[in-house]
């Protein structure tokens, strides 16, 4: 293999790939990263078993080869170079680079070394708006939590039917859901749970690219392809393996009726509530007083160590007076994702859930739980 690239390209890929790689002391091949010199692209390969990121750069081939080596120190190196064309050819298993003036050699590993990466062969698949697509599982990602004892819960639930992609996750504490709406119908309808991690990656590296993003389904994997802009070759694809199970059926708990709405400035409420956190002691607890009678809401946290704080501030209500305590923490995460100058809060009861939307925006909730009072 022998090629020229510029620096900032194989700096970009190497960034990519490197995301995917841990310190793995049973595998170790795995934290290396495979690059192949192909036709016109070079191509970076990294895996750590359960998801697999590829990545592909447009550059000059002066002669087709493979090389494995260590991602995160190749990574760094690159870093350093000055910003210059740089020469990669293969030594035997080694790799050797020429920046200007610096000449290295770096120690590579068996090509048969590195696991096999299965082709996804799969022809099914969608198209969505990129930058719609990763907004909304943006809105959705920070709600799953690890479970062991329910592994389903622990990652993103997207269910593809007509012209929507439905985007959920929940910790049986709080839940979100979103709506996208498609260009056109789906072929058929399917659904999968996504492991958090490689969701978290596609944002990473898709994040703030405009384009069509294909999403590539099948019994247990799913592949998330981006192009190039130069030419309908890939640039990026993430593929993960799926977390088996049923997820839970939430649509059963989002409460269709309440006793009380009450619309509220955002930024504001958040604020306050942020204040109210520094006081809320060990739960974490805020309380919240609704007054139907003067349009007014009430914010009330006190620590034993701290003190207490109380912050007022008007706001548009319907239905009846109501005091509900909350983990200040699921408040600020869902008032974090609400777009929109203001948010419409729906209390069912002082013990049921309640959801979080913005103002004339249907396509998103947040629900959270409250917590029983201990003040």
């Amino acid at each position: 293999m022998k090629i020229e690239i510029l620096k900032e390209n194989l700096k970009t890929a190497l960034l990519v790939c490197e995301k995917v790689i841990g310190k793995n002391l049973s595998l170790p091949i795995l934290n290396n990263v495979l690059i192949d010199a192909q036709d016109t692209f070079l191509g970076l390969v990294s895996t750590d078993l359960e998801s697999v990121i590829k990545f592909w750069v447009l550059t000059k081939i002066i002669k087709k080869g493979k090389v494995v080596v260590p991602a995160k120190f190749l990574s760094g190196f690159v870093s350093s170079l000055p910003n210059q064309k740089i020469t990669l050819e293969t030594m035997g298993e080694d790799l050797k680079l020429e920046c200007g003036a610096i000449k290295t050699q770096v120690r590579g590993f068996n090509l048969e070394d590195f696991p096999i990466i299965p082709e996804f062969n799969n022809g099914d698949f969608l198209e969505v708006d990129n930058q719609l697509f990763l907004d909304g599982l943006g809105q959705i990602i920070d709600v799953a939590s690890p479970s062991s004892t329910r592994p389903e819960i622990s990652g993103i639930y997207l269910h593809f039917s007509k012209n929507t992609i439905t985007i959920a996750a929940t910790d049986s504490f709080r839940l979100a859901e979103k709506h996208i709406t498609l260009a056109g119908p789906v072929k058929k309808e399917f659904s999968f749970i996504l492991p958090q991690k490689p969701a978290r990656d596609i944002i990473s590296i898709l994040g703030g690219k405009e384009g069509l993003l294909k999403i590539f389904f099948s019994d247990n994997q799913v592949l998330f392809e981006f192009p190039m802009k130069e030419t309908a070759h890939p640039q990026a694809q993430i593929t993960s393996r799926l977390i088996e199970g049923q997820y839970p059926n939430y649509q059963d708990i989002i409460p269709a009726k309440f006793k009380t709405r009450i619309v509220v400035a955002k930024d504001d409420f958040l604020s306050q509530i942020k204040t109210a956190s520094l006081f809320s002691g060990k739960v974490n607890e805020v309380k919240i007083s609704l007054n139907a009678e003067k349009h007014q809401m009430e914010i009330f946290s006190k620590s034993p160590d701290l003190g207490e704080n109380i912050s007022t501030m008007p706001i548009k209500i319907e239905g009846e007076s109501m005091d509900v305590s909350f983990n200040y923490k699921y408040l600020i995460d869902g008032l974090m994702q609400i777009k929109g100058s203001e948010v419409a809060f729906d209390l069912s009861k002082e013990e049921g859930p309640c959801i979080l939307r913005p103002v004339g925006d249907a396509s998103y909730i947040y629900m959270a739980m409250p917590i029983k009072s201990m003040q």
